[in-house]
This record gives structure tokens, C-alpha cells and sequence, in this order.
């Protein structure tokens, strides 16, 4: 079953009846075993990455190192909780190391992702630090690369 996983996770659109096949299983035991999946939550969605670049869709996309007073009891969970909550974070990882957690933000300016930082991440109590790394390009995002564009004709120099 742990193929079948590994198989949605690399496609989640591969056809039914091809993804049992590639996974030893009929289609009836694939199909029960997504559900299944789903419903006991190994399976929490579905998702397309997208090179928002390639349309031009401006969005800034920053990763925060955060370190925070674990609580008694609750550790780092009750902290990472409060941060979670937020629509801007779209990951979040407990972390080893110089810091505590790491939280990945996109806004749509600058200003709005150094906005959540002083706002609202950096006065939670038991937060105690933060530094923002915005990051200026992609490479590879869950084992997908993003290709280089093609050079438009506007950006050629005729002389």
C-alpha cells in the first residue's frame, strides 16, 4: 500500500485504473484503500503546484525561522498551533537546530509578509525571535523543476 502513496503523491491525476496497475492491486483495492486513506487522514488533500511566475502572478513567498519558549506540557504544540491558524502560512515544520520552527508565508508584497511578522507572528507570547529569508526563486518544489522561461522577443536588443 505504501506504493500506492508514493504513487498519488509523485500524480495524484493518474487515472484509477492505471494507478492500481502501477501499484500490484486491482482497481476495487486501490480505490477502497484511498478511502480509507482519506478518511483516517493519511491522505490530507490533493494539490497542483503551479509556476506562478510563468504567469506573472506577483506574490512573495518567505521562510521564517521562529524560536519560541516551549510551554510546559503543551511543548512547542500549543505555539505551533497559534501560528498554524493563520491563511498566510502555508507550512509550518518543528525543527532541530538554531531555531525552533520554520514557517513558510506568502503575501502578496513585501510589506504585507513583513506586516505578518511584526503583527502578528513576533507578539505571540512564548515567540522569542524570528528572521525572515524571502526567497528570490524556485528550482525544484516536491520533486518538480521549475523550467527556466523562454527569452520573449521584447527582451532581444536589435541594433
Amino acid at each position: 500500500m505504501e506504493k500506492l502513496l508514493e504513487l498519488l503523491e509523485q500524480d495524484c491525476t493518474i487515472p484509477g485504473e492505471a494507478l492500481a496497475a502501477a501499484a500490484g492491486l486491482s482497481e476495487e483495492e486501490a480505490t477502497t484503500a484511498i478511502k480509507k486513506y482519506e478518511n483516517d487522514r493519511t491522505i490530507l488533500g490533493y494539490q497542483a503546484i503551479i509556476d506562478w511566475d510563468r504567469i506573472r502572478k506577483e506574490t512573495v513567498t518567505a521562510l521564517i525561522e521562529v524560536n519560541v519558549t516551549p510551554q510546559s506540557q503543551a511543548g512547542f504544540d500549543r505555539i505551533a498551533e497559534r501560528i498554524y491558524q493563520y491563511d498566510e502560512v502555508e507550512s509550518m515544520y518543528l525543527m532541530s537546530g538554531s531555531f525552533d520552527l520554520t514557517v513558510i508565508i506568502s503575501g502578496r508584497t513585501l510589506r504585507e509578509v513583513a506586516r505578518f511578522v511584526s503583527e502578528r507572528l513576533a507578539p505571540i507570547q512564548g515567540v522569542t525571535g524570528t528572521a525572515t529569508h524571502f526567497i528570490l526563486k524556485k528550482y525544484k518544489e516536491k520533486h518538480l523543476v521549475f523550467r527556466p522561461q523562454d527569452p520573449e522577443e521584447r527582451e532581444y536588443i536589435f541594433t
